[in-house]
């Protein structure tokens, strides 16, 4: 049943991911890699909560359903450093390297900040 769910979730957590992204293409269509870094943002926020508020230590279940279904369906570390890839590949070195510095900050920022709700 847990691997039941953790589909279920990690399938919520995609949708999420991808209304979060098309809602900031859709308002600023050049921002597409700052919007990966906020759905992992987002991703690293409700872990924190997660993890601190949520599960209990020994709730394996939820903690996989929660955390390895919805929050791994929301994050993505393969794009986070696929978008620098394509960026360096057109010639946008700093905003590449900007992304790859801020991603790992942000997140470790809001899971920390989700911990702490």
């Amino acid at each position: 049943m847990t691997l039941v769910l953790v589909s279920i979730f990690g399938g919520v957590g995609s949708v999420v991911r991808f209304l979060f992204e098309y809602a900031v293409r859709r308002r600023h269509p050049v921002a597409r890699p700052w919007a990966t870094v906020g759905a992992n943002a987002l991703g690293a926020l409700a872990a924190g909560w997660i993890t601190y508020r949520l599960t209990a230590p020994g709730d394996a279940h939820l903690h996989a359903i929660a955390l390895t279904g919805f929050c791994g369906g929301l994050t993505t570390f393969s794009s986070a450093f696929a978008i620098p890839a394509i960026l360096q590949r057109e010639h946008h070195w700093r905003y590449s390297v900007a992304l790859i510095v801020a991603t790992p900050f942000l997140c470790v920022g809001a899971f920390a900040l989700g911990a702490a709700l």
